[in-house]
């Protein structure tokens, strides 16, 4: 029986184009059989993803248009769960990566990184394990995991795919109708979407809702 070549299909996330063409090049070298899409804002990548159910990783930008702290990592990881997920970002502290990891990325990526260790990271999260820089592993390994931002993830983690659409035009102050018209799908399927959401996530009302949309804020240390 003859081989059969599995191409790998990664997403470089990034509003940089220099950087995107820095992983693109690191994700070429690490992987052979290697298919690398982009996209230059949250939007781009939660389209491509929708388009393309083959892709197996997404090199994602913490700060980018429609991304703002651990926002993006929370839309894709909830609208996309079965897509490994590598943050990349200039903000490296321990305490950051910490979060970055309890809402479920695999691994993370500081903007200062050699080639040598993208590919490094590539490679170790496509073979379903979890990569960190060696100057970072021990501080963040010391760090215990923040009990709100898991439970936060947990209760994000019970919305389905289309729950968590209807949650992030919530956060956006799209009324009901607003949210119907955007998903193309009746009021009443929002309405029923917003109640599900609330129940599932333990808060009352819409503003409760934004708050712990806003807790996903790196420089917002509100909490709901």
């Amino acid at each position: 029986m003859a081989n059969v070549s599995v191409m790998t299909r990664l997403l470089i996330a990034d509003d940089h184009p220099l950087f995107r063409a820095a992983l693109r090049q690191a994700a070429n070298g690490s992987v052979a059989d290697c298919d690398v899409l982009e996209a230059a804002d949250l939007d781009g990548a939660l389209n491509a993803l929708a388009e393309d159910d083959e892709v197996d990783l997404v090199l994602l930008d913490l700060h980018m248009p429609g991304s703002k702290g651990l926002s993006g990592l929370a839309t894709l990881r909830g609208q996309f769960p079965g897509v490994a997920v590598l943050v990349v970002s200039a903000h490296d502290e321990a305490r950051t990566v910490r979060r970055v990891l309890d809402h479920g990325a695999s691994g993370f990526i500081p903007k200062s990184a050699s080639p040598d260790d993208i590919a490094q990271a590539i490679r170790s999260v496509l073979d379903c394990g979890n990569w960190l820089p060696p100057a970072l592993a021990q501080a963040v390994a010391a760090l215990p995991a923040d009990p709100v931002d898991v439970d936060l993830a947990s209760r994000l983690a019970r919305l389905t795919e289309q729950q968590y659409r209807v949650l992030a035009l919530l956060g956006e102050g799209l009324l009901n109708k607003q949210i119907a018209d955007r998903l193309t799908i009746q009021e009443r399927t929002v309405k029923a979407h917003v109640t599900a959401i609330f129940e599932k996530l333990g808060v009352r009302n819409r503003t409760q809702a934004g708050v712990l949309l806003r807790s996903l804020d790196l420089a917002d240390s509100a909490r709901l």
